[in-house]
């Protein structure tokens, strides 16, 4: 069994130290509540709303920089798996990426792929798949925000062995009817049940030039149902569950069907379609 932390932060933008600061609380709480495995938000850096290209680039940081450092030191210290999002200088390119650091070190960057909204102003795209790295808790798959919404994203890391996925994110608030669950924690619900694994979302708080959020921070167990949250209410939290990842290894959706098995590949995306 694997206790996995979430956390949900009030993040600012240009407040790189507090920022920081925010995110080692959080890992410190989720550590001291037994936690092993500690999902962080989307750039936890530097917060989201920029005004523009220059600020996003002023405030990003090499995967070496002091946001990286300081995690992978939390990791070596408390034997944790820690993942989460950062605005990175790489190569010249701002980058909105995610990162895997545990006792050994760094394990994996990831770039996120598809860019909404004014991040096309901002980031360079990632051009590599999703990672899913083999750890000592199980096989961790990595994620974005935006990735979240495009199921053959979601799919590939499913069909690459994730136990669970680690979704970074910093989802922008939009109307929900009354009654319902906003739609982005839909989709993180369904990725799971769709794919048979755990899926940690660490969504932030606090307003942020004009911008509120979801507050989604959540943790949800490979039939699609939450295990702790959605938290859906402005202000910080650390939500822990524990999780069998070995459960998500067996992908049967009934005595005679399995999620990726059934899988008709050989009718999705035919070159020649007839109406």
């Amino acid at each position: 069994m694997t206790r996995v932390a979430v956390a949900q932060l009030p993040l600012r933008v240009g407040e790189p130290e507090a920022n920081r600061a925010a995110a080692e609380a959080a890992i410190r709480e989720a550590a001291e509540a037994g936690a092993r495995l500690v999902v962080l938000p989307e750039l936890v850096n530097s917060g989201y709303v920029f005004t523009g290209a220059e600020e996003a680039r002023s405030l990003a940081e090499p995967a070496d920089g002091p946001t990286v450092t300081a995690w992978r030191r939390l990791a070596r210290d408390r034997d944790l798996v820690i993942v989460g999002g950062f605005c990175e200088l790489a190569g010249g390119a701002v980058r909105n990426s995610q990162v895997m650091v545990d006792a050994t070190g760094t394990r994996a960057v990831y770039r996120k792929a598809h860019l909404w909204h004014d991040e096309q102003d901002v980031f360079t795209p990632g051009d590599g798949p999703a990672p899913v790295v083999g750890t000592a808790l199980g096989r961790i798959g990595m994620m974005v925000c935006y990735d979240l919404e495009f199921p053959e994203w979601v799919r590939s890391v499913g069909l690459a062995g994730a136990d669970l996925l680690a979704v970074s994110t910093n989802w922008p608030a939009s109307p929900v009817p009354q009654g319902e669950r906003p739609v982005l924690v839909a989709y993180a619900q369904i990725a799971a049940a769709a794919n048979h694994m755990f899926v940690a979302v660490a969504d932030r708080c606090g307003a942020e030039r004009g911008v509120d959020w979801v507050c989604g921070t959540s943790l949800i167990g490979p039939d699609g149902y939450p295990l702790a949250g959605p938290v859906l209410r402005d202000g910080p939290a650390v939500l822990v569950a524990d999780c069998d990842l070995t459960h998500a290894r067996n992908k049967a959706s009934g005595p005679r069907n399995d999620v990726h098995r059934d899988r008709r590949t050989d009718l999705y995306w035919k070159e020649e379609r007839t109406s």
